[in-house]
């Protein structure tokens, strides 16, 4: 399976949020890297097929997404940045609720809900009001949620912002089980989150596509050297 994003640019009326971006992605773990204000949430909804390019395309084993519809979002998982969830709902309403937007019977949905949860730790909190849920406990059924469908293409957006670093250990964690046959794009501005569970990365800086290579032991000092006015490898 591959995900070409082939010279995308999306422009807002003066400005190129994203400008000219290609890349061909895999099965496994890639990681979007870019400070805030950098693109990635544009990219990412244009791959989710919740934004059209200005120019360019975006195409699933060679099929445009856009022609490819419902085929292509019955193969996706997307966890947005700040994802909607109502606060009186108890988690396991919340999961059977997502899973009937999704189309799931009702016996797999049970399966696949009480499945999730238990990976995600929350089977034992699953009667308990999502206001309750701290923000890690949130982000992980927000994950729950993107893998209802069994996804063959994840998009995770900032997925550890607001995190505590001992959950942010815990989530990446939990993702490094979730790459096998999977194609899972995850945005962040936090080098450490991906720089060990990441088959490779990807840089944006002001809509562009700077850097893509696997993941390196001086990550970080190349990170940060795109955005302190060193000059652009």
């Amino acid at each position: 399976m591959e995900l070409r994003i082939n010279n995308v640019t999306k422009n807002y009326r003066d400005k190129k949020a994203v400008n000219g971006f290609n890349a061909e992605l895999g099965e496994g773990l890639h990681a979007l890297l870019g400070a805030n204000g950098s693109g990635k949430t544009t990219l990412m909804r244009m791959v989710c097929g919740l934004l059209k390019p200005t120019s360019g395309n975006i195409t699933i084993d060679g099929v445009e997404i856009m022609a490819a519809g419902e085929g292509y979002r019955e193969m996706l998982g997307y966890l947005p940045q700040n994802f909607g969830y109502y606060p009186n709902f108890t988690g396991w309403d919340f999961m059977m609720y997502l899973a009937s937007l999704k189309g799931l019977p009702k016996t797999l949905a049970q399966e696949r809900s009480s499945q999730l949860l238990e990976d995600m730790g929350l089977y034992t909190v699953r009667r308990k009001k999502l206001k309750t849920y701290s923000g890690g406990m949130l982000q992980r059924i927000g994950i729950a949620q993107a893998l209802l469908g069994d996804p063959r293409v994840m998009i995770l957006d900032e997925p550890t912002a607001g995190l505590d670093p001992k959950e942010r250990v815990n989530f990446r964690e939990l993702l490094a089980g979730f790459e096998k046959d999977r194609i899972i794009i995850l945005s962040t501005h936090i080098v450490p989150d991906v720089e060990k569970i990441a088959d490779d990365v990807m840089i944006m800086k002001d809509g562009r596509l700077v850097y893509q290579g696997t993941c390196c032991e001086d990550l970080e000092d190349l990170y940060l050297s795109f955005f302190s006015g060193k000059e652009e490898r």
